[in-house]
């Protein structure tokens, strides 16, 4: 039996390792392809989100299809957005980590205290654009609901910081929790507070607009608002009611702290001029202006500014979907009513913080 001539088999070897090389260098080509046309097709498909008429572009409940190399594919991202979004995975975190620099959690020296639908989410969204401010993107609920857990539970919500950055949290019920202030001077007496104020009967129908959008069936505003439903006497045991009375709860706070740690943010003027209220906000905290009118656009459709881009994009972004709702409308003998219940309380208030408001 005769074996094969030696140039026979090297040819053979020869022409496997071609074929192995190929099918490499093809698969190689093919996914790198692949790769690259899931990322034109992503900014592609976020540009079109951003541009949508409806506004709706931080919140969509189904992951876009799109056409990536003839196929239709539906993208779905590995790590779904949030607002409780850990700012570990942010690109200068990652960086900072690489050079050494290891950002760590501290308590908050900054709180948003409220008050509810007074704009405290835009409040949160706009100042931490700024490079020194880092936050809480949830709501803690640390002293009004958790305050059990102990300042080491506390200290793990918050975001890792380092050197001179402020830390700082947001829950609006503080305001108007009986306990809250004590509690907040026993753990920093020289905390530095930020208030939203804005009408508060526009207030009241907002937060009984959320609320009736979660509870079908809901009574109609003027019902609530009035014992018996009757026009004549305001029911200040209804918390939308209750809420607005801010000078009561400021008298509670202003027992721990002087009016010194105190900003008050004007909820309407953050909306019209969202840029000159952050100025406001970052001379109180010390820090330079950075955040400007470069950073806001308006939204019409919603109706209030929005970010040409936020903490974690470079994109534009508009707070949820739940924010801007169209309001019912409410009988005008409701809100004069309103309107003459809050008067003295609004103008105790303007005294007590050296601000007019100008509220109806």
């Amino acid at each position: 039996m005769s074996s094969s001539p030696w140039w026979t088999i090297t040819l053979n070897r020869t022409i496997i390792c071609v074929l192995i090389i190929c099918i490499v260098y093809f698969s190689y080509t093919f996914n790198s392809c692949l790769v690259s046309s899931i990322n034109r097709a992503l900014r592609r498909e976020s540009g079109q989100l951003v541009k949508a008429p409806d506004a709706t572009t931080t919140s969509t409940t189904e992951a876009p299809e799109m056409r990536i190399l003839g196929s239709i594919v539906r993208v779905v991202p590995l790590i779904p957005g949030s607002e409780c979004n850990d700012s570990e995975t942010f690109p200068k975190y990652r960086f900072l980590q690489t050079q050494g620099v290891v950002p760590s959690r501290q308590l908050p020296d900054t709180l948003i205290i409220g008050v509810k639908k007074s704009g405290t989410r835009a409040l949160l969204e706009f100042v931490r654009l700024h490079p020194d401010v880092r936050a809480a993107g949830c709501e803690v609920h640390f002293f009004d609901r958790h305050y059990g857990k102990g300042l080491h539970w506390y200290r793990h919500h918050m975001p890792p910081t380092i050197e001179g950055q402020i830390t700082m949290e947001k829950t609006p019920s503080y305001f108007i929790t009986k306990e809250v202030p004590q509690r907040v001077h026993h753990m920093n007496p020289n905390m530095r507070l930020l208030v939203v104020v804005r009408d508060p009967v526009t207030r009241a129908i907002s937060d009984y607009t959320q609320a009736a959008s979660k509870k079908k069936g809901m009574k109609r505003f003027e019902e609530l608002a009035f014992v018996n439903g009757s026009l004549g006497v305001v029911d200040t045991k209804w918390a939308p009611v209750k809420i607005g009375v801010y000078s009561k709860h400021l008298e509670r706070w202003l027992q721990y702290f002087p009016l010194s740690q105190f900003l008050f943010v004007s909820g309407e003027r953050l909306i019209e001029d969202p840029a000159a209220e952050i100025g406001r906000v970052q001379d109180f905290l010390g820090l330079k202006r950075v955040v400007t009118e470069k950073h806001f656009y308006f939204n019409a459709t919603k109706g209030f500014p929005c970010l040409l881009k936020s903490e974690s994009s470079s994109s534009p972004h508009c707070l949820g979907k739940t924010k801007g709702r169209n309001h019912p409308v409410i009988e005008q003998n409701a809100i004069s009513r309103l309107r003459e219940f809050y008067r003295p309380f609004n103008m105790k208030f303007y005294q007590i913080t050296g601000i007019n408001f100008g509220w109806p």
